[in-house]
């Protein structure tokens, strides 16, 4: 650590409005301070530290939440500022951070790749929502939005780190050689697609809405993951281990699953669909589900990453 450093700043990069981001931040800090201590013990030139947080997300995140969320300012060691953007691209000045951190983010794409709705392509994922690996071409074309989406947003990274700083990533990806179908989360991506087509049946949306529609999520295999990742050359990956989610150990009930899914793609939906087919849809989830349970046993798991990237 650079002796004259007094503020140590770290960027949260998709933050939401949890309190995960700031368990996330809080490790960070702890780890950092005893780093210094341990330095400002050895030489007593090293000066005193203070925390600079940034938290990034797109410009529709209700920031006023997330700190409205953040411990008491008695309690707080750090000072903190919301930074509106995606970060599919740069969102803070060159060399101004010394350890970016963003959770479960990087399956979310900038877009959902064109050939997916396109009629006349051989990509066109007609029947599903999501990117399910059934389909060859479908998986292709997410393939490629994810590794262009990935090197775009190290590279970024790469350029608002100061040398020698750390990129953390944690996220989901499956195992080589296991299909997203072959999940229970994406059986449930899949259900949640019937039940459009239901209501497409009733008349509450059209076939032609859902044609159109597309999640902008691709999990890759470990293999593409480490891929795209090597493909920067800016950084080297100083770890890359499996870890456990706590999921794990959560009984998985059929509320408990309506209700993530609903915090997860309402936004999206809503969108697309119009607000008034988000209650309907999940009634409709949560019907299914109860009528046609999913076998968690028989289901294959995705895998949650721990990577540390260092920038040269």
């Amino acid at each position: 650590m650079n002796p004259n450093l007094s503020t140590f700043t770290i960027a949260d990069f998709g933050c939401s409005i949890g309190p995960n981001t700031f368990h996330a931040v809080q490790n960070i800090i702890d780890i950092v301070k005893l780093k210094h201590l341990k330095e400002s013990q050895e030489d007593s030139r090293v000066a005193p530290l203070e925390f600079q947080v940034y938290f990034n997300d797109l410009p529709n995140n209700d920031f006023n939440t997330l700190f409205r969320t953040q411990p008491p300012s008695s309690k707080q060691e750090y000072f903190s500022v919301g930074v509106p953007g995606s970060f599919y691209g740069r969102v803070l000045p060159r060399n101004s951070i010394h350890i970016g951190n963003t959770s479960f983010t990087t399956h979310w794409l900038s877009k959902v790749p064109e050939e997916v709705c396109d009629k006349n392509s051989l990509a066109w994922n007609k029947n599903y929502i999501h990117c399910n690996n059934l389909i060859e071409e479908v998986t292709e074309a997410y393939k490629v939005q994810f590794e262009k989406d990935m090197g775009v947003f190290l590279k970024a990274r790469a350029e608002e780190l100061v040398p020698g700083g750390l990129m953390i990533t944690l996220g989901q990806c499956l195992p080589d050689g296991v299909a997203m179908y072959e999940t229970w989360s994406g059986i449930v991506k899949d259900t949640i697609g019937d039940c459009l087509q239901d209501m497409a049946t009733l008349g509450v949306t059209t076939e032609e809405k859902i044609e159109m529609f597309n999640l902008p999520v691709y999990f890759p295999q470990v293999s593409e993951l480490k891929g795209a990742i090597e493909q920067n050359i800016r950084f080297t990956i100083e770890m890359m281990e499996i870890v456990s989610h706590p999921l794990e150990a959560v009984q998985l009930s059929n509320n408990f699953i309506t209700s993530m899914y609903r915090a997860i793609l309402s936004t999206v939906i809503e969108r697309h669909f119009g607000g008034s087919v988000v209650d309907e849809l999940f009634r409709q989830f949560a019907k299914k589900l109860s009528e046609h349970p999913i076998d968690f046993e028989k289901c294959k798991k995705q895998m949650v990453y721990h990577i540390v990237l260092k920038r040269k």
